[in-house]
């Protein structure tokens, strides 16, 4: 028998507030084609004022419970992946973990931006094989609207705040690639691409927060080649070709490269699961978010193959390779 780290439970939050593209028009030269047709984007949402990441990630993890059928005192470990903390220290895994009243574990974040979530499940499953934890708690949570400058149209019309969680359980498979569960990973990261994506902010440089800096025709040619490779990858490792994956489920940037991206691996866009439209990138959110959606319209089912896979500041990016 082989332990894998299985989905027990999926769940997401949204912020009340909906942001439609026709809102920036008050105070930046733009429109709402002008938006679409760049990013696919037509609306998304903005926490309220007080409504922190830690709140959000809180509300997504209750409806992930709820979800798995378990409650908080099923879960050893929580596991964050954010970009914007409530607080410089300390982490949002321990606020959530207070918040959800946990006790008992351990919880702590996970910062690599829009591959975050990525990044988070791949070491929540090395918990899960090491048996260092039966149940983790994974989570993206994100209020990319506190670091956004308003007066730079090519950024602030992209961006959204939301959070996904799901349950992450030890279960014994056979060892093959029939098994459901995390299959394979792959991750990477080349800092030498810092100035594509970045915040002009931190501790022990401005002692600010700092806005969101982007250069989106570079980023943007990195992306499809990276995240078609990297997906790959994660197959190969799986033993997996393109013709067994049912779907794909990747980071909700932009809608250009999530279609260059499936069309790069020779899959149908009927086979992408998509909320860009409603939700603009949420960054490390957007991965669960999406999976959250898809379960919920019925469209990713038990025993489905799925890719998953982002890129982000850093550059960051890979992907994973699991069965529902």
């Amino acid at each position: 028998m082989t332990r894998r780290a299985v989905v027990a439970g999926i769940g997401h939050y949204l912020p009340e507030r909906v942001v439609e593209n026709a809102e920036f028009t008050k105070w930046l030269d733009t429109s709402d084609e002008w938006i679409r047709s760049r990013s696919g984007i037509e609306r998304r949402h903005f926490a309220a004022e007080g409504q922190t990441t830690s709140d959000l990630a809180i509300r997504a993890c209750q409806a992930a419970l709820d979800n798995a059928g378990c409650t908080i005192d099923d879960i050893d470990a929580l596991v964050v992946a954010t970009s914007t903390p409530d607080l410089t220290f300390p982490s949002v895994g321990t606020m959530v973990q207070h918040g959800l009243g946990m006790t008992r574990g351990f919880a702590y974040d996970v910062q690599a931006v829009c591959a975050g979530f990525v990044f988070a499940l791949t070491n929540a499953n090395a918990l899960i094989l090491a048996q260092q934890a039966d149940r983790v708690l994974v989570i993206g949570a994100e209020t990319f609207s506190r670091i956004m400058n308003w007066d730079d149209r090519s950024t602030c019309v992209l961006f959204g705040d939301g959070a996904g969680a799901l349950v992450l359980e030890a279960q014994n498979g056979a060892g093959t690639s029939a098994d459901r569960g995390i299959l394979a990973a792959d991750l990477n990261s080349d800092g030498q691409y810092r100035d594509m994506l970045y915040v002009d902010g931190g501790v022990s440089t401005t002692g600010t927060s700092g806005k969101l800096k982007m250069q989106g025709n570079l980023l943007f040619r990195h992306a499809i080649d990276k995240l078609s490779s990297t997906a790959d990858t994660a197959l190969e490792r799986a033993g997996l070709g393109h013709e067994d994956v049912d779907w794909i489920v990747p980071h909700q940037a932009n809608i250009r490269i999530i279609q260059g991206t499936a069309r790069k691996m020779g899959l149908p866009m009927e086979q992408v699961i998509v909320t860009v439209q409603d939700h603009g990138n949420t960054s490390a959110a957007s991965i669960p978010l999406a999976m959250s959606v898809g379960v919920n319209r019925a469209q990713i089912k038990t025993g489905d193959l799925i890719v998953t896979e982002a890129i982000g500041g850093g550059l960051a990016w890979g992907s994973v390779v699991l069965r529902w």
